[in-house]
């Protein structure tokens, strides 16, 4: 599904920034240092909402994306990240990581500014 009013964000991404924020800050974990990853997961995470229903992790392949959503093992926070704090996207960083900024928060229009800037390549 589509945001109507404007095409190029799906209309899960508030709810998914929101989510990550939280996230991060209940579980002690830091966004990227390029946040531009932080952003383009994010509106991943927003897509697959829109799409299955529920915020499939957009880093990896799926064969049938509908079934793994059932399965809910890669649903965001997937189990790996509930686990051991071990997020393959790079959204949800420990602070060890030499990846991780020292960020738990980013703007909506930060998020849009870099999926827009993706989508003009």
């Amino acid at each position: 599904m589509v945001n109507k009013m404007n095409p190029i964000f799906p209309e899960n991404l508030q709810a998914m920034h929101k989510f990550s924020e939280t996230y991060a800050k209940r579980t002690g974990t830091f966004f990227c240092s390029d946040l531009s990853i932080t952003a383009i997961v994010i509106e991943g995470l927003a897509r697959h909402k829109d799409e299955y229903g529920a915020p499939l992790c957009p880093c990896r392949h799926y064969d049938d994306k509908a079934a793994e959503v059932s399965c809910a093992y890669w649903n965001c926070p997937c189990v790996p990240m509930r686990e051991r704090k071990e997020c393959h996207c790079m959204l949800f960083l420990t602070k060890e990581n030499e990846f991780a900024s020292d960020l738990q928060v980013i703007s909506i229009e930060q998020i849009k500014n870099f999926i827009n800037e993706e989508k003009s390549y």
